[in-house]
């Protein structure tokens, strides 16, 4: 995690307070479960598909009880990651070939 020195001291990063910082913390966990990215704790790339899954349901959740809320760059940003990761969800699952 990045650290700043402020006054003498280290303060952790702290990303701005909007949308994105509500859905990236689901849709980064997605990826490691789907083994898109390493996990960065065990360092590993490994798969949890129904993990993963409830992870990509609980963003469209997150969707449907924001509908007519959301910016519309806070909605391209949402229905992004809801298709990155649902393409990657039948990827991993071998819905679909590539």
């Amino acid at each position: 995690m990045a650290e700043n020195q402020v006054n003498g001291e280290n303060k952790e990063f702290l990303p701005p307070l909007d949308f994105s910082s509500l859905v990236f913390p689901f849709y980064t966990q997605a990826l490691i479960k789907l083994g898109m990215i390493e996990d960065p704790v065990s360092g590993q790339v490994s798969g949890n598909p129904e993990l993963a899954k409830r992870l990509i349901d609980l963003i469209d959740l997150l969707k449907d009880r924001t509908k007519g809320n959301l910016e519309p760059d806070e909605e391209k940003f949402l229905e992004a990651c809801l298709s990155h990761l649902k393409m990657g969800y039948l990827k991993q699952t071998n819905a679909v070939k590539t």
